[in-house]
């Protein structure tokens, strides 16, 4: 195992935990950093969407105080509807200690003036209790009446009595001491405090028939320092008992993990060692799973390839055995006996030699084709008349032993195609006819065209081709299992080659049997019309 590598066991832990410290880092994140924000920034959302249906019916007219009621009663909002003077017109205060209802006039009109400087609308944030800011508007009022110093309206305002009370006028209210405006809204925040809970009044300017209506909302943002503090407190014991499960949890999926691919990988070692009975099995995951069919099926073909290769070395170790055999012994006799010496001796070592070179040669063709070292050279022939001289050369068959090779065509057709090539996969189907057919020994070689293709059939009347073995027919490792007998014609290495070479033309090909009526072996190219 190389070390710089991490164990898939590793692996696997590492990522639950990390998962895990994510996790927790995002809940305390948005749960105890910034949940202040969020909380303000919810509460302001929904104010504002309160304040939108308000305008909404005070723009219309509608006179629904029930609405208005159960919207302030449901939001724990202060609803105050005044004309443009500060006149109350609705009242609606659902937070404690909040008194926005009685607030002094010179104090509507800083919040009313700050709403028309600001096209209508106005946002006033401050901190304190209503009842400390009032407590702190009284000693204000105090100081600016009990001082000594004149205390007069400007810009608009007027007094209503010669007691002080002060009305708001038309426009902006302020006073002055000793020729100074002094209330002002940075003023006022400052004189009401900054402890308790923070307050925001949404001020808004409304046009109606009635012509101008302020609609002030007030809603306090409670402190959550004690909701901060006990969520800290939980997500504390949380992180522990979520630390201690996902270590458990990584540990048990890791192993579960590991445990699947540590029982691939000693399969796999098997495998490589050549033990083609191994069994694959872990099936705890769908790609295990997978993996684990892709590996049984990996060692049953391997296991197929590794039986027909050493079935392939035994039948042309006893191919090559046979005719070394002969010659040896067709040798031996015309040594030592004499008279022997004969032209039928002579012809027996020379058909025994020629069928070694045909075994060599085939051979070496499936080397080549399968390394790709043969290319072919197309060109426009009479397939036809290929096919007469390859049935030319069983002459000898037929007169000898009987048999019967019939070449049934309606006209002479033109391919084009490597010629030589195609002569040798029509020879080596028609040897593999010969070899497999039956007692009649009868072979037929069909040609017939259909929509500009032409078919070439070579039938034999044989046991034919078992089903489970038609897919493998074609590989240069196959030969019938059920018996091997010294092929009459060919190496018994003819359909590999025949395969390759069809490849080469594109050509399409294959087989149909059934069992005990021979097989039939086929291949198509497309006609060339000569004139």
């Amino acid at each position: 195992m190389n070390n710089s590598r991490f164990s898939i066991r590793w692996k696997t832990f590492c990522i639950f935990l990390i998962f895990a410290i994510v996790l927790l880092g995002v809940l305390w994140l948005f749960q105890i950093v910034y949940l202040n924000d969020f909380y303000k920034i919810i509460k302001r959302r929904e104010t504002e969407t309160v304040l939108s249906q308000i305008e909404e019916l005070v723009r219309n007219n509608e006179d629904d105080s029930d609405t208005i009621e159960e919207i302030a009663a449901s939001h724990n909002l202060g609803i105050f509807i005044t004309d443009r003077f500060g006149n109350t017109l609705y009242n609606a205060d659902y937070i404690p200690n909040s008194h926005i209802a009685g607030m002094p006039r010179y104090i509507f009109g800083l919040f009313y003036d700050t709403a028309v400087a600001n096209g209508g609308k106005a946002v006033v944030e401050y901190k304190g209790s209503e009842m400390q800011k009032d407590s702190q508007e009284g000693f204000l009022i105090q100081q600016l009446i009990g001082n000594q110093e004149s205390v007069e309206i400007i810009s608009g305002a007027t007094p209503e009595s010669e007691n002080g009370e002060i009305n708001q006028g038309e426009g902006r209210v302020g006073y002055t001491i000793s020729g100074r405006e002094t209330t002002t809204i940075s003023e006022f925040r400052q004189n009401i405090g900054d402890d308790r809970a923070e307050s925001v009044i949404y001020v808004s300017i409304v046009e109606n028939d009635h012509g101008q209506t302020v609609v002030m909302i007030n809603s306090v943002l409670t402190p959550i320092d004690a909701t901060v503090t006990t969520l800290e407190a939980q997500l504390k014991m949380i992180s522990i008992i979520m630390v201690v499960f996902a270590f458990v949890l990584a540990v048990v999926n890791s192993k579960s993990v590991s445990r699947s691919i540590i029982s691939l990988n000693d399969g796999a070692k098997k495998l490589a060692q050549g033990d083609y009975s191994v069994t694959f099995d872990s099936g705890d995951y769908m790609e295990v799973a997978e993996l684990s069919d892709t590996l049984n099926y990996a060692a049953k073909e391997l296991g197929k390839a590794d039986a027909l290769q050493k079935e392939l070395i035994a039948n042309v170790s006893h191919d090559l055995r046979t005719p070394l055999t002969m010659i040896k012994g067709y040798a031996e006799v015309m040594r030592d006996i004499p008279g022997e010496n004969t032209p039928e001796n002579v012809q027996a070592i020379i058909e025994e030699t020629e069928r070694l070179t045909d075994l060599v040669n085939d051979m070496l063709d499936i080397s080549k084709l399968k390394a790709g070292t043969i290319t072919i050279k197309p060109a426009v022939y009479n397939i036809t008349e290929s096919i007469k001289h390859v049935l030319e050369r069983y002459n000898k068959l037929r007169e000898v032993d009987g048999y019967t090779i019939d070449f049934i065509y309606d006209d002479e057709i033109y391919v084009e195609a490597d010629e030589q090539k195609m002569y040798q996969v029509i020879y080596n189907l028609v040897n593999n006819a010969i070899n497999y057919t039956g007692e009649d020994k009868k072979v037929t070689v069909l040609q017939k065209v259909t929509n500009g293709i032409l078919r070439i059939e070579v039938i034999d009347t044989g046991n034919g081709v078992k089903q489970e073995d038609i897919p493998y027919v074609w590989d240069r490792y196959y030969k019938d299992k059920t018996t091997h007998k010294r092929a009459l014609q060919g190496t018994g290495l003819g359909l590999s080659i025949v395969k390759n070479v069809l490849e080469l033309h594109g050509a399409k090909y294959g087989v149909s049997s059934i069992s005990g009526k021979g097989a039939t072996f086929w291949f198509e190219l497309p006609i060339v019309q000569v004139d």
